[in-house]
C-alpha cells in the first residue's frame, strides 16, 4: 500500500532513533510531530559512548552468555547484573533471551546487524558531509582490548566471524596496540582493531538534530509524555497527551526503554527491558587515548570527545529504574588503570555520572516495521547498546516502510510481532 507525502506523523520518543526517523520521514516530505516525555537533552543516546561500530555484528543473545551473566550477577562491581525482581515480563524476556542465546541465532543475525550497521555508517558519512548538521565525525576505527589468554582466544574466533562476514578485523600483540596509541601506555596482551568503526560526539549530534529539525518546521514537543492514542478498528487517529491531542495519518513508535508501556497503550505486547548504562567525562587529558577503545575484561569503553575521553559501561538489566549505581562505577573507573596505567581517573562525583537505559530486545534484534495489528502504526525500538549506532538507518529503513515498503534491506528479521 503506498501512501501520499505529506502524511502527518506522529513520532513518540526523542531519542535518537525518534530524530533519525523525523529527519527522513522530514525529507521524504512528511509534517512531522515529535512528543518527547522529558527535555530531549535527558535521553540515552545523549551521554553514551559515542561509537559507530559495524564491528558489533554478533548479538547480545549468544551461546555461553547467559552462564557468563550468573557469574557476573554474584560481584557488586561487575558489568553485567539483572536486578532480582519478582516479574513476568522479566521472566519471559529472560526466557525468550535464553532460547535465543544458540549458535543457528547468531548464524542468522550476522549478515542482518551487518547490513543494518553499514548502511547506517553510509548516512552517517552523508550526515557529516551534507551540511545540514555540525558534529564531529572520526573514522579512527576502534580497538577491543584484552588481558587475558582467554579473551584472546574469544577475541580472535570474533576477528575470524567478522572478517568471514566482510568486516575487517586485524589481530594486534601489545607492541602494536602501543604503536597505534602513541601519546599514553597501553598495559595489554592484545588487541581486535576494527577499523571501519566511527565515534561521534553524541550531545552535539543531537543537538545538531534538534536545531536542524525545529529550522525546518518540525513540531518538537518536549515535556509532553503520551497518555494514551485514539484508535478505531486497525487505526490510530490521535496521539493524547496532558496537554493535548494531536491528530495522526501515522504512527512511529520509538520510545526506547519505554516503548513496551507505550505498546501496553496500543493492546500490543512487546517484549524489553532497559539495560541501564553509566558514562563520566574526563576534561582536558594530557596523555589522551587516539582510538576508541572496548576494554574487554571490564565489558567498559573509553572515547576521546571533546577535549576529554568518555568511558562508560555495565548493562543493568532494572527495569526503567534510573538510579545510579555507584558500585557498578567504581567498576568503571577500578578497571580503567589497568589498561591506561598513565590515564589518571578518580571516582566521579554521583551528579557528574550520566546515565540511560538501553531498549533490550530479548533476541538482542532490534523492532523495525509495521505491526500486523495496525494498519499505520510502525515500530523502530529495542536497539540494546546500538542506537545510535543504528539511528540513521533506522530512521530511513522508517521513512520508506511509511512510503510503501523498505528498500534499503530486508527487515523481516526485524518484524516487531516476532515475539507476540
Amino acid at each position: 500500500m503506498t501512501h501520499r507525502a505529506s502524511n502527518r506523523i506522529g513520532i513518540v520518543g526523542g531519542g535518537i532513533i525518534g530524530l533519525c526517523s523525523a529527519y527522513y520521514l522530514h525529507k521524504a516530505g512528511h509534517r512531522v510531530t515529535l512528543f518527547d516525555q522529558n527535555s530531549i537533552a535527558d535521553g540515552c543516546s545523549f551521554g553514551n559512548a559515542g561509537m559507530i561500530v559495524p564491528s558489533h555484528i554478533i548479538p547480545l543473545a549468544q551461546p555461553g552468555m547467559m552462564a557468563k551473566g550468573m557469574r557476573w550477577m554474584l560481584k557488586s562491581t561487575s558489568p553485567f547484573y539483572v536486578k532480582p525482581r519478582l516479574n513476568a515480563e522479566l521472566a519471559r524476556w529472560g526466557w525468550l533471551f535464553y532460547r535465543h542465546s544458540t549458535p543457528e541465532h547468531v548464524e542468522r543475525s550476522i549478515p542482518v546487524l551487518r547490513d543494518i550497521s553499514l548502511l547506517s555508517k553510509i548516512l552517517y558519512q552523508d550526515l557529516a558531509a551534507n551540511g545540514d548538521l555540525e558534529f564531529e565525525w572520526q573514522e579512527r576505527g576502534l580497538l577491543m582490548l584484552y588481558k587475558t589468554a582467554s579473551a584472546e582466544h574469544e577475541m580472535a574466533d570474533e576477528a575470524a566471524v567478522a572478517n568471514r562476514a566482510g568486516v575487517e578485523a586485524r589481530v594486534l600483540n601489545s607492541q602494536q596496540v602501543q604503536d597505534m596509541e602513541p601519546n599514553t601506555r597501553v598495559d595489554v596482551r592484545g588487541a581486535v582493531y576494527y577499523p571501519g568503526d566511527a565515534h561521534l560526539n553524541p550531545g552535539e549530534l543531537i543537538r545538531s538534530f534538534v536545531a536542524y529539525l525545529r529550522r525546518e518546521g518540525v513540531t518538537i514537543l518536549e515535556n509532553h509524555a503520551v497518555t494514551g492514542f485514539e484508535k478505531t478498528g486497525s487505526r490510530v487517529n490521535s496521539v493524547q497527551t496532558a496537554q493535548g491531542i494531536y491528530p495522526v495519518d501515522e504512527l512511529v513508535v520509538a520510545g526506547g526503554a519505554w516503548s513496551p508501556s507505550l505498546a501496553r497503550l496500543l493492546d500490543l505486547s512487546l517484549s524489553m527491558q532497559g539495560g541501564k548504562g553509566y558514562s563520566f567525562m574526563l576534561r582536558n587529558v594530557a596523555n589522551n587515548v587516539r582510538i576508541p577503545a572496548i576494554m574487554l575484561e571490564a565489558r567498559a569503553t573509553a572515547t576521546p570527545m571533546d577535549n576529554g575521553l568518555r568511558f562508560a559501561g555495565t548493562l543493568e538489566v532494572a527495569g526503567t529504574d534510573m538510579t545510579v549505581n555507584m558500585n557498578r562505577v567504581r567498576g568503571i573507573v577500578q578497571s580503567i588503570n589497568q589498561y591506561y596505567p598513565d590515564v589518571p581517573v578518580e571516582m566521579p562525583e554521583i551528579d557528574t555520572v550520566w546515565r540511560g537505559l538501553r531498549p533490550c530486545s530479548p533476541d538482542g534484534l532490534p523492532y523495525i516495521g509495521r505491526t500486523e495489528r495496525y494498519e499505520n502504526v510502525v515500530l523502530a525500538t529495542g536497539h540494546g547498546m546500538m542506537g545510535l549506532s543504528l539511528g540513521p538507518a533506522t530512521g530511513k529503513l522508517v521513512s520508506e516502510v511509511i512510503n510503501g515498503g523498505a528498500d534499503s534491506m530486508d527487515i523481516l528479521a526485524f518484524n516487531p510481532d516476532r515475539f507476540a
